[in-house]
């Protein structure tokens, strides 16, 4: 028999520890952290974060254990996951 809860966790997103309830996405763990943006556009340096929540568009990527950027709004975090932004 399992737990009907599951534990709550953290990952490292730049270095500093951000909460997840599991099957949180890291977007989702980002935006209830209180984090919006988490990276510039190229061109005028606007600020991105989620948009779309649903993997259509792009704003979202990030980087998760070094590999190389994802959308955060697909991505299902893990325990101990090392997210970096740009």
């Amino acid at each position: 028999m399992t737990d009907a809860f599951e534990i709550a966790f953290e990952i490292t997103v730049d270095g500093r520890p951000v909460p997840v309830t599991p099957g949180q996405t890291v977007g989702a763990a980002l935006h209830a952290a209180g984090i919006r943006s988490w990276r510039t556009t190229r061109l005028g340096g606007r600020p991105r974060g989620l948009f779309c929540g649903i993997g259509v568009c792009f704003d979202c990527l990030v980087t998760v254990n070094g590999r190389p950027p994802e959308r955060a709004c697909l991505l299902q975090a893990r325990p101990g996951d090392e997210v970096t932004t740009s």
